[in-house]
């Protein structure tokens, strides 16, 4: 037997989760089917808020992502008040330390500059940049926080829910096909992240990050080693203000393969003490890893489809939860309004292949 919904999100990590609050407010009856709730990118993500401290380029990307860390402080505060639950926002700022002097402009700190700000730094730092706008927010409370609020706010929740193929026809998506049974809806929308070529050729496949975290003893919390976060050329190290150290993270070619390694738990442990010495001598609490969802370009894929009741909203890449409370607006103003934001129009699918109306076939 069929079931039927008005939307329908493919996806539960954070994008899907904040797209169907977002749309869960402005009236929409909305279902969000998760294959695997505990697999998404959100759970492994470091969290930062890096636009500037990335140095990503000037253009579509840059405004994305500013205009998505802007929204934080505020769309981290409706989502604690609908669900109750604290998303870990902290804008701690991020100083990106660097090993080598190549930068001449006004915004570099000096070396005895750069170690008044953050003391304890190895003395081989040689300069670096501080980034006061920048931030990060605790993922894994953040996605929590997102699920408290869809079941507050009554969207349908269906995981361990596998979808196996989008049927397609006329231009329309006519069903999913499911792990339980067919499931119709007048509109769908694709947040699956490093999983979307198992449902459409688009070019988004999984890149592995290995992370590990250490613990600040107890006795130390009132007076933490790091306040900000230290965005490195090899390395990130993310405190949060429980007393965890996130330290990652790799990038790796191996496709969905599982499992931390002792290449990949060394490379990050030489890396980060090369940056902090300190930590060196903390207990490693947790190795973890994940699968970012990455384009030939890095870019997202947002937006309308081939077919006219899907939307996509995947490949987001390193800047997932950056992008989250973006994508959510972006997406929900386009399924409900039918208003596509300006923002959106780099982010198209069809970019991958702009000579060919050919690969609409495809999609």
């Amino acid at each position: 037997m069929q079931s039927i919904h008005e939307i329908i999100i493919i996806g539960g990590g954070s994008i899907g989760l904040a797209i169907a609050i977002e749309l869960r407010l402005l009236g929409a009856d909305v279902t969000v089917v998760s294959h695997n709730f505990k697999a998404a990118a959100g759970h492994a993500a470091a969290g930062m808020l890096a636009p500037q401290a990335e140095q990503i380029s000037a253009g579509a990307m840059l405004d994305l992502c500013v205009a998505s860390r802007d929204l934080y402080p505020e769309w981290s505060e409706k989502i604690e008040s609908i669900s109750g639950a604290d998303p870990g926002y902290w804008q701690c700022g991020i100083l990106a330390p660097r090993l080598t002097h190549t930068h001449t402009d006004a915004d570099w700190l000096e070396p005895r500059s750069i170690h008044h700000h953050q003391s304890g730094l190895s003395e081989s730092i040689v300069g670096g940049y501080w980034y006061p706008a920048d931030g990060q927010v605790d993922s894994r409370a953040l996605v929590r926080a997102l699920w408290c609020a869809c079941q507050f706010l009554g969207v349908k929740w269906l995981d361990a829910v596998k979808v196996t193929s989008i049927c397609r026809s006329g231009g329309r998506v006519t069903h999913l096909e499911t792990s339980e049974g067919e499931m119709s809806a007048q509109h769908y929308i694709l947040a699956t992240g490093a999983w979307s070529q198992q449902l459409l050729p688009i070019p988004v496949v999984p890149r592995k990050g290995q992370m590990l975290s250490v613990m600040v003893p107890e006795a130390q919390l009132a007076n933490l080693p790091l306040q900000q976060v230290l965005f490195g050329e090899e390395i990130y190290i993310v405190p949060r203000r429980d007393g965890r150290i996130v330290i990652g993270a790799t990038s790796e070619d191996a496709g969905f393969a599982p499992h931390n390694t002792p290449a990949g738990v060394e490379q990050l442990m030489t890396n980060a003490i090369r940056l902090f010495p300190q930590l060196r001598d903390l207990p490693i609490q947790e190795t973890w890893w994940g699968f970012r969802p990455a384009t030939p370009d890095e870019l997202p894929i947002m937006g309308t489809s081939s077919e006219a009741n899907l939307t996509l909203a995947t490949g987001h890449y390193r800047n997932g939860i950056l992008l989250t409370p973006i994508t959510a607006k972006l997406i929900a103003d386009l399924v409900w309004h039918q208003q596509a934001d300006r923002l959106l129009s780099d982010f198209s699918w069809q970019r991958f292949d702009p000579r060919s109306a050919s690969i609409s076939d495809r999609l």
